[in-house]
């Protein structure tokens, strides 16, 4: 029996039998783990939320609305309540600003207008500078910040208070109507995380992004949806 003459016909069903073969497998596989991360992507919005609010009674997932910002994006928020009363919002807001593509984060907002927490949910940034990002911007000290969470180190090394001139990084507790959520390079008010300043600058645009809508769009969603509620409760009378 002699050799296979190989032809172009051949090898191009060959190729096509491979492309088909190789297809069937990357949507069985796509099938297989879009359960598992639906899941654990929703599982870290919980717990988010939880990390960025009081502690409330209702479900914030189920009572979230979107509001516009004014680069297009919509953001998601999540509204957190006690008896009936707002305690506070959990605002999804992404920055398109970052040195390695988008950062995504959860920023908790209080009554009176500061910031109560935030969490990281989704960045590409440089591992070890603005990766820092996750704990830069919480008070020194705070469980879980550990060292990144700003000039911990050097204000125990050099005897620096809080509130001293050691600089600012945190955002926890600051009201941006009365801090300038940008870094000091730029003339505000938020020391950058060392060698990562274009991470900064995302993730404070991304904070500055939420509380700067939610400011704006609040209150006309919130009339809206007073009027549209007593509208069906008038209706079902």
């Amino acid at each position: 029996m002699g050799k296979k003459v190989s032809s172009l016909s051949n090898m191009a069903l060959t190729l096509i039998i491979i492309t088909m073969v190789s297809g069937a497998s990357l949507g069985y596989i796509y099938k297989l783990t879009k359960g598992p991360i639906t899941a654990a992507k929703e599982k870290k919005q919980q717990e988010a939320i939880q990390l960025v609010v009081p502690d409330f009674d209702n479900n914030p997932t189920q009572e979230m609305y979107k509001i516009a910002a004014e680069d297009g994006d919509s953001l998601k928020v999540f509204p957190a309540k006690k008896g009936g009363e707002i305690v506070g919002v959990a605002i999804e807001s992404v920055s398109h600003k970052g040195f390695s593509g988008d950062v995504k984060i959860m920023v908790g907002i209080l009554p009176d207008g500061s910031i109560k927490n935030y969490d990281v949910l989704e960045h590409k940034e440089t591992p070890g500078l603005g990766t820092k990002m996750a704990t830069w911007f919480k008070p020194s000290g705070e469980e879980g910040s550990g060292s990144a969470s700003g000039n911990a180190f050097f204000n125990w090394m050099f005897g620096i208070k809080s509130g001293g001139s050691g600089g600012n990084t945190s955002i926890v507790g600051v009201n941006p109507e009365k801090t300038d959520l940008t870094v000091s390079a730029d003339g505000g008010d938020i020391d950058a995380i060392t060698a990562a300043t274009i991470s900064s600058r995302a993730f404070l645009d991304a904070v500055q992004k939420a509380w700067s809508t939610y400011q704006e769009k609040a209150d006309s969603y919130s009339s809206a949806t007073t009027k549209t509620n007593n509208t069906e409760e008038g209706g079902q009378q």
